[in-house]
């Protein structure tokens, strides 16, 4: 997938291979995020965007420092994609919090990381666990 119809021009992408989208709340500048995507990650991405969804149908989107975020409604952000060059970075703000606690560690001590490579296979059953999880708990404030 190009990331781009006949008349819009594709989005360029910064180090690593992320897609530059403008600041904006909805899901339209995600969704243009998510076209964006280079390669495998573009599929990956409207995965991952569809079973956050399903997983809490009333979520919040927005991009924001060229990455999604997800959250709800006066609780903040509790969840982040961002692209990288072999991988998609899925940043739950209160992972340490959920149960298991996702296995990427961070700097920040609440934050913890699930990175996806295009090989992998994608426990859904976990990863919609941890979202219904952390969609209950206080989010980040960005």
């Amino acid at each position: 997938m190009t990331g781009k119809t006949s008349d819009t021009p594709t989005p360029p992408l910064l180090s690593g291979g992320n897609p530059q989208i403008a600041k904006a709340h909805g899901d339209a500048p995600v969704q243009a995020y998510i076209a964006a995507m280079p390669g495998w990650k573009s599929d990956a991405g409207r995965h991952i965007d569809a079973l956050i969804v399903h997983a809490v149908p009333d979520v919040r989107k927005a991009v924001k420092w060229n990455s999604p975020l997800y959250g709800m409604e006066d609780q903040g952000w509790f969840l982040g994609i961002h692209c990288f060059t072999t991988y998609i970075k899925v940043a739950f703000f209160r992972g340490a919090s959920l149960h298991p606690v996702p296995p990427g560690e961070s700097k920040t001590a609440q934050t913890r990381y699930l990175n996806i490579r295009e090989t992998d296979r994608l426990d859904e059953g976990q990863f919609v666990d941890w979202v219904r999880q952390a969609s209950r708990l206080p989010g980040e404030r960005m």
